[in-house]
């Protein structure tokens, strides 16, 4: 592809992107609608909008990237997501709508007391701020080598002109314009894999149906690991944390519950949850199809595959399938991570906007300014800790930064579970230092675990992270019982 082509294609994208966004925010760009989307967002246009920001850019070429080691074991993990998301259909919803709230954290608040809802609005602050930044740090680099390389583009101003176009079309109309963008966005990102699958199969030179019956008979397929409970893929740890993950890093993350909140009802916000939960399970196999297919045909032209996973899809769509391939690549990568990215951006705003600045007891225009300013500011932040990245060039870096990031849902998931299966108080001055306590004993236990006895946490830690913080909740309980919220 050459750097025409690809500014082409992203100048082409991003216009889509700002006309859609002119079109929901002409008429109304209040705080009500880039909050809440004035209540009015259709329930299936939501359900496909979050399917994209749910798939980042990274998750773009790291699920493919899986197969190799783990064949189609993380598909023990989607299964307990759905699980998760009935959970957060039928538990968090109910409580969401009944308590007309705009932050979800506003209920810890209430239920607990302030320094519980600072330090919920705070821990997801930081950590989304950071993982958002990741995610478009990595696909910055991907794009800066695939197109604007080729132009002599520095870097720092390939992310300051991404950041721009994203702050352009949501600084008007927020979560209003970013339920209809990231629905557009999902369908270009699952039809540019569709297309994808279709144009690797051709190289293959096998028909569909034999490819699927190649992959079946071989052991990529393995989806159930039973046999070897020390195991990170074991089923049991594999599916039960997949429930967790989806209810912390779903039910309990302000970015994915906003655009639940848009929805005109519960039930249609239910419905939603229903169907996003249901169509996350085929998009996911279909990633990893992808991944084996790729496998296939490295292994039919004798192809060396690098190490690391996540430069398999990018390696085969720069390098040996072609410009139909790579064109696909690019557009799939942009979809899925500004999808993740747009999203990410309104809700930070709303959260500091609501949770820190509490905003809305203000008078209209002042609170629609500060909104504005901080929607600027999170913007520049982005950038700032992009360069940093840039700065640090090194991968295991970002793979650290992605360990500790997964680490601050757990005190989120403690707090929560606290509020809604007891009728306890507890000291609400305590509750900042044991939400960072329990990250820092977790990460104590996994180095004892792994130095000493051979074991490596996997994802069950964030269970074991929820576990810490609700005990330290219970520790330090009072005798007089609330109400539940």
């Amino acid at each position: 592809m050459s750097g025409f082509s690809g500014l082409i294609i992203v100048v082409a994208y991003f216009s889509l992107l700002l006309i859609i966004s002119f079109i929901t925010g002409r008429k109304n760009s209040d705080n009500e609608a880039f909050f809440l989307g004035n209540r009015q967002s259709p329930w299936w246009v939501v359900a496909i909008g979050m399917v994209g920001t749910s798939i980042s850019g990274v998750t773009f070429v790291s699920v493919p990237g899986l197969v190799g080691d783990k064949s189609f074991t993380y598909m023990q993990t989607v299964m307990g997501f759905f699980i998760g998301y009935l959970v957060i259909a039928t538990v968090l919803l109910p409580l969401y709508y009944r308590l007309n709230l705009t932050s979800i954290y506003t209920y810890l608040g209430q239920r607990i007391g302030n320094r519980a809802y600072k330090t919920g609005a705070w821990f997801f602050l930081i950590s989304k701020t950071i993982g958002a930044s990741a995610r478009l740090y990595i696909v910055s680099l991907i794009l800066q080598k695939i197109i604007f390389d080729a132009w002599n583009i520095p870097f720092y101003v390939t992310v300051c002109v991404t950041i721009l176009l994203i702050w352009l079309y949501t600084y008007r109309g927020g979560i209003k314009t970013i339920v209809w963008t990231d629905t557009i966005q999902t369908i270009i990102m699952i039809g540019a894999l569709i297309m994808l699958l279709i144009e690797v199969s051709k190289s293959i030179d096998m028909s569909f149906s034999q490819i699927i019956t190649d992959i079946s008979q071989s052991n990529m397929s393995r989806i159930f690991v039973f046999d070897n409970w020390w195991s990170k893929d074991n089923f049991v740890k594999q599916f039960f944390s997949g429930i967790f993950i989806a209810i912390a890093m779903t039910g309990l993350d302000q970015d994915m519950m906003q655009k639940n909140l848009t929805c005109k009802s519960l039930k249609d916000a239910q419905k939603n949850m229903y169907w996003y939960g249901f169509s996350f399970i085929p998009v996911n196999f279909l990633f990893l199809t992808l991944g084996a297919m790729l496998l296939m045909l490295a292994a039919q032209n004798n192809i060396t595959l690098p190490t690391n996973g996540d430069a398999i899809l990018p390696l085969f769509a720069t390098t040996y399938l072609g410009k139909t391939v790579l064109v696909l690549f690019v557009v799939g990568i942009i979809a899925a991570a500004f999808s993740s990215a747009d999203s990410a951006l309104a809700a930070l705003t709303t959260s500091f906007s609501v949770d820190i600045l509490g905003i809305q007891r203000e008078e209209a225009l002042t609170a629609r300014r500060k909104r504005m300013i901080i929607h600027l500011s999170i913007s520049v932040l982005f950038i700032f800790i992009i360069m940093i990245f840039r700065a640090l060039n090194n991968k295991s870096v970002i793979d650290a930064i992605y360990t500790i990031v997964s680490y601050t849902y757990g005190p989120l998931l403690g707090l929560y579970a606290f509020g809604l299966f007891t009728k306890l108080r507890t000291n609400d001055k305590l509750v900042p230092f044991i939400a960072l306590v329990s990250p820092v004993l977790c990460a104590l236990l996994s180095y004892v675990s792994k130095t000493y006895w051979g074991y490596t946490f996997g994802y069950e830690l964030l269970i074991i992270n929820g576990l810490i913080t609700f005990a330290g909740l219970w520790l330090f309980r009072s005798n007089k019982e609330v109400e539940l919220v």
